[in-house]
């Protein structure tokens, strides 16, 4: 199983676990455990609606493709921690990472 601590955007932390095998993205298991993220796209990283700063554990993701860092480029609130939920794949590298969520809520 894979561990990791989500931050809503008031302050509540909730702790995430996941099958280490689960083929999915981190928006897709926010979004199944009832966050309130748009992700309008879907997540082709197109629309930031899903935006989350890595508070820990950024060191244990790749970089970002050029189409996430694009859309990172348009965020007022951007931050050398940010990334797009939907382009980080769910994997054993996420355990122990913490996650607040910046997007917009619906």
């Amino acid at each position: 199983m894979i561990k990791f601590d989500v931050e809503d955007r008031e302050g509540n932390v909730q702790s995430i676990e996941v099958p280490g095998d689960i083929s999915l993205s981190l928006m897709e298991v926010l979004k199944a455990s009832e966050y309130n993220i748009l992700a309008t796209c879907g997540g082709m990283a197109l629309c930031a609606t899903c935006h989350v700063e890595v508070e820990k554990g950024i060191e244990h993701l790749g970089d970002p493709n050029e189409a996430e860092m694009d859309m990172l480029d348009t965020l007022p609130d951007a931050s050398f921690n940010s990334r797009l939920a939907c382009q980080i794949r769910i994997g054993e590298h996420l355990d122990g990472a913490y996650f607040r969520l910046m997007a917009e809520e619906e």
